[in-house]
């Protein structure tokens, strides 16, 4: 374990509280969201898409959908290679993302109902992205120390640059975390989250 015990209960007890304030506040847009999701494109309204936890737990993460119903279907036809033959799944122009998802990635509201799997105990508000399982499987051993903390909605790598920032080919900012946690770096990642989301600084 990266944390003592005392840690993990001040991360844990704090995550708790604030999500909890955050979900009450922000359920009328989530409300809104809902509805633009449902009258833009058929589908469901949220995406379960499973990840990969703290200690390599899976969990289902919550997010709200931004792309068409069927993108999973369609995902090898924007998935390619750099020059080193890494895998980038991402895409600043990637067409299964519907116009409202399209606000709602730069916006990183596409992320709300991840509180609710930080009031279930799966998530935390800061801390490493849950990685997709199938990258997590192309990790060499020394990338997996990302997964021995609680996975965060916001983290190092994103107030580093996000998106522009291929996380599965940039576990040094996540590594940085585990090695350098403390509640006040916690809480000085929530205060840059603002801005970077604000400006939707590497945000796709």
């Amino acid at each position: 374990p990266a944390f003592s015990d005392y840690q993990r209960l001040t991360k844990s007890v704090v995550a708790l509280i604030l999500a909890t304030i955050t979900l009450v506040f922000t359920l009328p847009v989530m409300g809104i969201t809902a509805l633009l999701i449902r009258l833009e494109s058929p589908g469901p309204i949220l995406l379960r898409q499973q990840r990969v936890g703290e200690n390599g737990r899976l969990f289902e993460m919550l997010k709200f959908r931004s792309m068409v119903h069927n993108a999973e279907e369609l995902r090898s036809q924007i998935e390619t290679t750099d020059h080193e033959g890494n895998l980038i799944h991402k895409t600043k122009n990637d067409p299964r993302i519907t116009r409202i998802g399209s606000v709602l990635r730069r916006t990183s509201l596409d992320e709300l109902p991840q509180l609710i799997n930080v009031i279930k105990g799966e998530m935390s508000l800061v801390g490493p992205r849950p990685e997709l399982p199938y990258l997590v499987e192309k990790y060499q051993p020394w990338q997996r120390a990302r997964f021995s903390v609680p996975q965060g909605i916001t983290g190092w790598w994103q107030i580093q640059g996000r998106s522009d920032k291929p996380m599965h080919l940039n576990t040094e900012d996540d590594l940085f975390y585990v090695q350098h946690y403390s509640i006040l770096l916690d809480i000085y990642i929530l205060i840059k989250t603002i801005p970077v989301v604000w400006h939707g600084k590497g945000a796709y």
